[in-house]
C-alpha cells in the first residue's frame, strides 16, 4: 500500500473560504481547500502555503492545524493535515500551477451560506467547520477514516 503526506489550507478573507475546483469530465468535479503532497524536507505549514500560491495564486499565512483528514482508496492511503490560514496578498490565478496533470479549473472566495454545489472537501465545511471555527481549534480535529470517492 502507497502512503502520501499532504497538507492543505482553510484559508479566510472577509469570513468567506478559499476553495478550488478539480474537474476531469467523466472522472472526478470536486471543491476544496488548496493543498496537495509535502516535497523534500519542506514543513507541513510551508507546504500548505506553497499550495495555495501554486493553485490558487494567492499568499497565505497559515494559523494552527484544525483537522486530520486521513483517505484511502485502490492507490493507498493519504493523510492530510489541514490548517488554518489568512489572506496575505494576491488575485485568483488558476493558470500558472506547475502541477503535471492537475485539473483546477477555477477557484473562488466563498460564504458559509454560499458554498458550491457538488462535492467540497473537507466535508466539515458544510457543517460544524464554522462552528469549530469559533473555538479557535485549541488541538487539531482528528477526522474519522473514509474511502474517498474520487
Amino acid at each position: 500500500m502507497k502512503h502520501r503526506i499532504s497538507a492543505g489550507v482553510l484559508a479566510l478573507r472577509d469570513n468567506r473560504i478559499l476553495l478550488v475546483r478539480h474537474f476531469r469530465p467523466g472522472r472526478h468535479d470536486f471543491w476544496a481547500g488548496p493543498g496537495g503532497g509535502v516535497e523534500g524536507s519542506e514543513e507541513l505549514h510551508q507546504a500548505a502555503e506553497r499550495e495555495a500560491f501554486e493553485e490558487a495564486g494567492i499568499r497565505v499565512r497559515t494559523r494552527n492545524m484544525a483537522y486530520i483528514d486521513e483517505l484511502v482508496d485502490g492507490w493507498g492511503r493519504i493523510v492530510k493535515f489541514w490548517f488554518l490560514a489568512d489572506y496575505v496578498s494576491g488575485e485568483i490565478d488558476v493558470s500558472a500551477n506547475p502541477a503535471e496533470g492537475e485539473a483546477i479549473s477555477e477557484a473562488g472566495w466563498f460564504a458559509r451560506d454560499a458554498l458550491p454545489q457538488g462535492h467540497v472537501f473537507p466535508e466539515v465545511l458544510r457543517t460544524r467547520f464554522w462552528d469549530e471555527l469559533a473555538t479557535g481549534f485549541p488541538a487539531p480535529i482528528k477526522l474519522p477514516l473514509r474511502r474517498s470517492i474520487f
